[in-house]
């Protein structure tokens, strides 16, 4: 059983950055077709925001991030990174970062991500 653990959340000013992680114990992720990170905000739906393929390096980001956030994997292939700048309160959410054995495509569907991390929550506000 893949297991996921986030990290890199916190409280930031609008305007600042935070850089997320999503390591996985034991293994190394080009397993994994694709690494993807999801929010969800109260009483909203999850969304997913931008995924990473690991055998291609083949990348989406959802629009209102575009831009904005950068998504990487690195050179021991255990980690992946999201880079968060210019952030907005409506970036607000707990971020879970989750794996499939699909390409990286989006929209993203929640349901093709089989694993998941716990989830760091990440709060913009002055």
């Amino acid at each position: 059983q893949l297991q996921l653990v986030e990290s890199g959340g916190g409280l930031v000013q609008p305007g600042g950055s935070l850089r997320l992680s999503c390591a996985a114990a034991d293994v190394t992720l080009d397993y994994y077709y694709a690494i993807g990170w999801f929010r969800q905000a109260p009483g909203k739906e999850r969304e997913g925001v931008s995924c990473f393929s690991t055998s291609d390096g083949r990348t989406y980001y959802e629009g209102s991030v575009k831009g904005r956030f950068t998504i990487s994997r690195d050179n021991a292939k255990s980690t992946v990174h999201l880079q968060m700048n210019s952030l907005k309160p409506e970036d607000t959410a707990v971020y879970y970062c989750a794996a499939t054995h699909l390409p990286c495509s989006g929209p993203m569907v929640r349901g093709m991500y089989n694993y998941w991390g716990q989830g760091t929550q990440v709060t913009v506000s002055s």
